[in-house]
């Protein structure tokens, strides 16, 4: 006899959803790594080009391109946007009164 299990919808973000701490800043540290992932994709680089021009070991670029998290903060993540001609601009501003909490979010121009 099969047993059913319930599915629970999840929120929207998968570190809240694990229980990571700080999930909004994991999530925001994933989705650079994964555009700075896509950029060197779109480009055509491979793994020993991209390191060069990051100036990191190919290792850290295999790392980089499989969402190795622990591997980069984004402090680092910011620099390797800039090595690949990508501007970063930071915006800080008070939470809105329908937000519970401040929380960290990416946003990204679309690229051409």
């Amino acid at each position: 006899m099969k047993t059913r299990e319930a599915i629970q919808r999840g929120s929207g973000n998968v570190f809240a959803d694990i229980g990571a701490a700080h999930p909004e800043r994991v999530q925001a540290r994933a989705q650079v790594m994964f555009l700075i992932a896509e950029i060197i994709r779109k480009q055509g680089f491979t793994q020993k080009q991209a390191a060069g021009l990051l100036g990191i070991p190919q290792s850290k670029v295999s790392c980089l391109m499989n969402g190795k998290l622990s591997n980069f903060s984004m402090d680092h993540l910011f620099e390797l946007l800039n090595a690949l001609d990508t501007d970063v601009e930071i915006i800080v501003k008070p939470k809105t009164k329908e937000e519970k909490s401040a929380t960290t979010h990416v946003l990204q121009v679309a690229f051409s």
